[in-house]
């Protein structure tokens, strides 16, 4: 009886929101189409549909997705970057590949502080999370910090919206004061890939007073491109005395080439330089932090 209730309230609901879309019609923020319930995330369910997730086989490490016909069944699989141990971090995860929609949806919460889809986000991330409980274990959950003078001009910072509720859901501890961006973004929409390494390298640092000692700790941003800013934040948790970096983000951007970071071992430097040069990656716009 109890259940028929139950999803007699859901079709109430249901009906509830559909009659409100026609008497107060409202446009979906990513196709621009009518949406036809009275949902709070303001992004029809058949674009929520259409984010991508990450294309498998994925590293170990960064996540990146692999694409390699000698990669098989494996189940431990290192990028190049990460048998060499570029990133300071030891595991990142995202939850969609950063194209089309997505990307009219991560750019919408970049620029407008919409709680329901950051919540929603947020939601996709726990999901992603518990599919890697055991490699992404955290005693701290920290957002990836903006600059004082960008947090100024936008109000609020879009990767808390998403790590505050992300916390509450995986019952993590949460502080958003950790971190502290010291350098500013340059004052450019694109970067080159030595340009975005360049701007975060020793942007990052630990707030005096905090404290990181043996922990855990779970970076979570909106967008990953090269993986530089979460490389330069793991650096600066790791020096501090952080037993372990992670990082989840919403989005992953997939690109062709490999990433030369401006600061590696000195021993890697000029093979990542040739690499880099071979593969002819360009320069990209600003979808996240780095």
């Amino acid at each position: 009886m109890q259940s028929f209730f139950t999803r007699a309230a859901g079709w109430l609901a249901e009906a509830g929101g559909a009659f409100a879309s026609l008497v107060f019609p409202a446009p979906c923020r990513v196709c621009g189409g009518v949406l036809l319930t009275a949902n709070r995330v303001p992004i029809c369910q058949e674009c929520l549909a259409s984010f991508v997730p990450i294309p498998h086989p994925i590293c170990s490490g960064c996540g990146r997705a692999i694409v390699s016909e000698r990669v098989g069944e494996a189940p431990e699989i290192l990028c190049r970057l990460c048998r060499l141990g570029v990133y300071a971090f030891t595991r990142a995860r995202s939850y969609g590949v950063y194209e089309d929609a997505m990307v009219r949806a991560v750019v919408l919460l970049k620029y407008e502080p919409i709680v329901p889809l950051a919540r929603w986000f947020a939601n996709r991330l726990a999901e992603v999370f518990r599919r890697e409980a055991e490699s992404l274990r955290a005693d701290l959950l920290v957002p990836v910090p903006l600059h004082r003078d960008r947090q100024r001009e936008r109000g609020y910072n879009q990767a808390e919206l998403i790590a505050r509720p992300l916390a509450s859901a995986l019952k993590i501890h949460y502080d958003d004061r950790v971190l502290v961006r010291t350098k500013p973004r340059p004052d450019r929409r694109r970067l080159s890939l030595h340009q975005r390494w360049a701007a975060v390298r020793g942007a990052y640092a630990i707030r005096p007073g905090s404290r990181v000692d043996n922990l855990r700790v779970l970076l979570v941003d909106d967008v990953m491109t090269t993986g530089a800013t979460l490389d330069a934040c793991a650096r600066a948790l790791r020096k501090s005395g952080a037993a372990a970096v992670t990082a989840l983000t919403v989005a992953r951007a997939l690109r062709i080439g490999p990433v030369a970071p401006v600061s590696v071992p000195r021993e890697q430097g000029p093979r990542l330089e040739r690499d880099s040069a071979k593969s002819g990656v360009g320069a990209y716009s600003e979808p996240g932090k780095g």
